[in-house]
């Protein structure tokens, strides 16, 4: 493919990366995947996806505190995460979000820092990247409640239905290898349907790897997997989608075009 993929979601900084995590980049740009999303879940996590970002071409970073982690969300994690944010080179606030699924922290705490994300991101013009699990009502609610915002519905895992309301309140979507799971028929019915200016894919990596790598460690490499079920479910090639992902990543995220053949 000489088009390069954009991986608009992953964690390379992941301990589960540390023993050949130079093995895991290369096997990206071997597949195609010359751009990726290296996002951050808490202070430490943010640092570190910056830090990555800086030492390898085509990485790109972004700041914030997961729905998971949102018991943290006191003053002097506010603090330090809108530093990382204000950096000329994080390029997105979160991942932030909502997660009434695994429910790891108090309800009130992730709405409280995902309100917060939301201003952030607005505030400093910066598009934001969110987790919504089983919480589509109120992730809209305060999506709706902050106009003006921009960014993405990391890990699209909805249907058609509830796909119109994130696209009018201006939202990227991004889909993950649960796309290519046999149960998806309503996500795989909302990534035929999504408008082609704003669709993304993702890895999400370590996690959710896609049929056929499904129960393996996710990496970006997999991304071109996703890709491909995509276009064939869109009826289309994956060249073009993985020009048109790339274009629209370029441009919610404020990159430059990524250029045929760049590592």
């Amino acid at each position: 493919m000489t088009v390069g993929i954009t991986d608009s979601h992953c964690h390379v900084w992941w301990d589960q990366f540390d023993a050949d995590r130079d093995l895991v980049l290369e096997r990206a740009r071997e597949a195609g995947v010359r751009r990726m999303v290296v996002v951050g879940t808490d202070v430490e996590t943010s640092r570190a996806s910056l830090d990555l970002a800086a030492r390898e071409p085509g990485l790109h970073g972004t700041a914030g505190l997961h729905p998971h982690d949102a018991a943290k969300f006191d003053e002097g994690t506010r603090r330090e995460i809108e530093a990382l944010c204000q950096r000329r080179d994080c390029i997105a606030v979160g991942e932030t979000g909502l997660d009434w699924f695994k429910e790891w922290a108090p309800r009130d705490a992730q709405l409280d820092s995902f309100r917060w994300h939301l201003e952030l991101a607005r505030s400093l013009d910066k598009p934001v990247i969110i987790h919504s699990r089983d919480a589509h009502e109120d992730t809209l609610a305060l999506v709706q409640g902050c106009p003006g915002v921009r960014g993405v519905m990391h890990c699209f895992v909805m249907g058609p239905d509830e796909l119109p309301f994130y696209l009018e309140a201006g939202m990227y979507i991004s889909f993950s290898g649960i796309v290519t799971f046999k149960g998806s028929q309503a996500n795989q019915e909302a990534a035929r349907c999504c408008p082609e200016d704003r669709l993304l894919v993702e890895t999400d990596a370590p996690f959710l790897a896609p049929t056929p790598h499904r129960g393996k460690r996710n990496e970006p490499a997999f991304c071109a997997d996703t890709l491909r079920f995509v276009a064939e479910l869109r009826g289309t090639t994956a060249e073009h989608l993985a020009r048109v992902t790339t274009e629209n990543a370029s441009r919610l995220f404020g990159l430059p075009p990524l250029q045929a053949g760049h590592k």
